[in-house]
């Protein structure tokens, strides 16, 4: 097991009276220097292992259901991301000079008990998107045993646990019991696991990539696809919501990105590493994703729609399976020695990019977060237990039940709500201390923060209300015909990040 910060390591060199501070614990404190192990390698992998993930993958095809053809499509990631990127690097300047995590930086501008209004939205989010990787990387689990097993996918017949077969409920489980044993290790664990994940699933990509366009013997049809979009005015409609899905990706990680960066050994790490690990991949891994699906569809001359072929699972799954796709004579990989090599290699790529992504970006937050809640109550290790059971409840299968659903109603909905949280974070230690904390009082119930700030709370509501008309629209809660508040909806991350920031710096 990874060595973990014990309290007498974190309490070195603080303030002996935090010991006895309901604010403080091993988990929350400031990371001592000789725990400041991640380097720039840490950071890039970090980011490369985050990014190669089946819901990146599939992105560009989202954004090409929608009406758009590769390049506008690949132009709206990188977009996103870079516009991103920006959040991320200031709200990870505070992690690396002060060792703090998020819910800790978070009570400079919301107050020492205030900041659990930030820190329990961010871990609602990821909670759900812990649910989304979790059931995504039980789907392919099951879609290959399935291929290998065919009896596996009658299981129980047409019995159901909240909404969800049987054979999916048992490799849910086995997913979700394989993240949670992971992130019990610590932090150690997840930067060990992360930074041997990044080049596996690089290096497994590049190979099917190079596989398909041999057996096609070229890219595919889909990049001479044309844009469905005749005007301008056309593709500003779908683009403008498309990039604030792209940026609502990652807006959970702008928030928290502390709970990495404090164990940087410098700011020059962790902003090059960042730089060097964020645009790049999601670009080259969605481009991945386009060239894979338009060569698959020759390989399989057509018989499947290249909407369905956006799904590596189920890309997968047609390579490896015994029996033929429709219009072959012949499984795709006649041997079945190799076609079961193949199948395994496949199904550890598939899991190994899966769990990566899930651990970093949707664990370690909410387990800070929560224990945020009860410091001496609640550790690391239980916040990432209760992450878990909500992830369970909240049922993402739901949430994926398609594309428009995915990016206008989930991507964008929750950056309605992260978006002011970042604005609000920044212009604090940006632009009201300059850059200056007092830390033990971060710690403290009588320091210089107070329990609340009541300006942080009305800069939060008055962020994220006039987005909140447009999100009942979207998601059909209340049917109206489309007025203002609809427009103002797919900017919802900018105007809540602008609106917040301006009315915390004036208050």
């Amino acid at each position: 097991m990874a060595h973990e910060i014990t309290k007498e390591e974190a309490l070195a060199g603080l303030p002996k009276d935090l010991a006895e501070s309901p604010l403080f614990s091993a988990d929350l404190a400031p990371v001592p220097d000789e725990h400041r192990n991640w380097t720039t390698y840490s950071f890039a992998a970090l980011w490369i292992s985050m990014a190669h993930c089946i819901p990146t993958y599939m992105m560009a095809g989202g954004l090409v259901a929608v009406g758009m053809n590769w390049w506008q499509a690949l132009l709206t990631i990188g977009l996103g991301n870079a516009i991103v990127l920006v959040p991320i690097l200031l709200n990870a300047h505070p992690g690396t000079k002060y060792g703090i995590p998020f819910p800790v930086l978070a009570r400079a501008s919301f107050g020492t008990t205030g900041a659990n209004v930030p820190a329990v939205l961010r871990a609602l989010v990821a909670c759900g998107w812990f649910g989304i990787q979790t059931f995504i990387g039980g789907e392919a689990v099951k879609t290959f045993l399935v291929a290998v097993w065919p009896a596996f996918g009658t299981l129980g017949g047409d019995v159901s646990l909240l909404g969800l077969s049987i054979p999916s409920a048992i490799t849910f489980g086995i997913f979700w019991v394989l993240n949670i044993a992971i992130i019990l290790y610590g932090m150690n664990a997840v930067r060990v696991f992360e930074n041997w994940a990044a080049p596996i699933v690089l290096v497994m990509a590049a190979l099917l990539l190079g596989w398909a366009v041999s057996r096609a013997g070229g890219v595919g049809p889909l990049l001479t696809q044309p844009s469905q979009f005749d005007t301008a005015g056309e593709f500003w409609a779908v683009f403008v919501p498309s990039l604030t899905g792209m940026i609502g990706f990652w807006a959970t990680l702008s928030l928290n990105i502390p709970d990495f960066t404090r164990y940087g050994k410098s700011q020059r790490d962790q902003m090059l590493g960042q730089t060097l690990g964020l645009p790049t991949t999601m670009i080259a891994f969605s481009a991945m994703g386009v060239v894979i699906t338009s060569a698959m569809h020759e390989v399989l001359h057509g018989a499947v729609a290249i909407d369905q072929l956006w799904d590596p699972v189920l890309v997968l799954s047609h390579i490896t399976s015994p029996v033929a796709p429709p219009g072959l004579e012949t499984p795709i990989i006649a041997d079945g020695a190799t076609r079961m090599i193949v199948a395994v290699i496949a199904l550890l790529g598939v899991a190994v990019a899966t769990i990566s992504v899930n651990i970093a970006a949707n664990v370690v937050s909410p387990a800070n977060d929560f224990a945020n809640l009860a410091p001496r109550h609640i550790s690391f290790k239980a916040g990432g237990v209760i992450t878990g059971v909500l992830g369970i409840l909240m049922m993402p299968w739901k949430l994926m039940a398609s594309a428009d659903a995915y990016i206008f109603n989930w991507l964008v909905g929750y950056s309605a709500l992260l978006g002011p949280v970042a604005g609000i974070m920044i212009c604090d230690y940006f632009v009201l201390r300059d850059k200056t904390l007092d830390v033990p009082d971060l710690y403290r119930t009588e320091g210089r923060y107070p329990k609340w700030n009541p300006v942080a709370i009305v800069a939060l509501v008055l962020g994220v209300l006039p987005n909140v008309p447009g999100f009942l629209h979207s998601t059909h809660v209340v049917e109206a015909e489309p007025g203002f508040f609809d427009d103002l909806y797919v900017y919802a991350w900018f105007t809540g990040f602008l609106l917040a920031f301006g009315v915390y710096w004036l208050g």
